[in-house]
């Protein structure tokens, strides 16, 4: 799942249950994502603000251009992580707070990004709070993975699990097929590409946006190590969400043994207008 309109934002609050399994199934970010925000910022010695790090699945290849980061993290086990994957980083901060808590005390930030943590945050204060942490043209990058199944039959499969448990917007709810060609089209994922309420605001400029394309491959158990950290199945009843794990990692071994995924990285750049 990559963002929606009407989050319940409570799930966002349920990863640190699994934060070293998140750590170790979630995919990350192509280079080349990282590498185009950082020339659209042109940070030169400025700080990057990382809203919702996580585990760092971001931070550490933003830390590793030499790029300087504060980073706010709701969840303290997640938190816990992110120290230790960016402790070779000393220009790396950690702070543990929501974001909607957290306030800049005077500091204004180059580039503040967001790695498939935008839909979490408060829609109503969310880009007041960008824009008062941005130094005058500062640059926000918002981004987000999303998956299709490239086998037909394996999609139906799975979906035919994902029906019996009431289960929807799993990674493997849309077949690769059903994604337009440009950033933000996501087919029948219920969204919230940021590009239209970004320009409703009226405060940015420059808007731009991108999609990195990769495959990637899963086995049967990181996909459903995967899976289980994911908030739609985290909220599930311990038992139920056992079956309906089981039932998928059956499925998924009846084809192979894993899962082949056309894998995109939608990103959306802006630029705050504040001179």
């Amino acid at each position: 799942m990559a963002a929606q309109e009407h989050v319940d934002r409570s799930r966002g609050q349920v990863f640190g249950e699994v934060a070293e399994l998140y750590d170790a199934t979630r995919p990350g970010y192509p280079d080349e994502l990282v590498t185009e925000v950082l020339a659209y910022a042109a940070l030169g010695d400025r700080t990057a603000l990382e809203v919702g790090a996580g585990t760092g699945k971001a931070t550490v290849a933003f830390a590793a251009s030499g790029t300087g980061l504060v980073c706010v993290e709701p969840d303290r086990r997640m938190a816990e992580v992110l120290r230790r994957n960016t402790a070779s980083w000393p220009g790396v901060e950690v702070l543990v707070r929501p974001f909607e808590q957290w306030r800049p005390d005077g500091r204004r930030f180059g580039l503040v990004l967001a790695a498939t943590s935008w839909h979490w945050l408060d829609p109503g204060r969310r880009w007041d709070l960008v824009h008062e942490a941005l130094a005058p043209g500062g640059a926000v990058a918002l981004f987000w993975n999303l998956q299709g199944v490239r086998d037909a039959g394996l999609h139906a499969a799975l979906s035919e699990v994902d029906r019996r448990h009431g289960m929807v917007n799993t990674p493997h709810g849309e077949p690769a097929s059903s994604f337009g060609e440009v950033p933000g089209d996501w087919g029948a994922i219920p969204g919230s590409w940021p590009e239209d309420e970004c320009r409703r605001d009226g405060r940015f400029t420059d808007l731009r946006a991108s999609r990195f394309r990769r495959n990637r491959h899963y086995d049967t158990d990181r996909y459903v190590g995967y899976l289980a950290s994911l908030s739609g199945f985290r909220v599930l009843p311990a038992d139920r969400r056992e079956r309906v794990l089981a039932e998928t990692a059956r499925v998924l071994d009846a084809h192979g043994g894993g899962i082949d995924m056309d894998h995109l990285s939608d990103l959306f750049l802006a630029r705050s207008g504040r001179q």
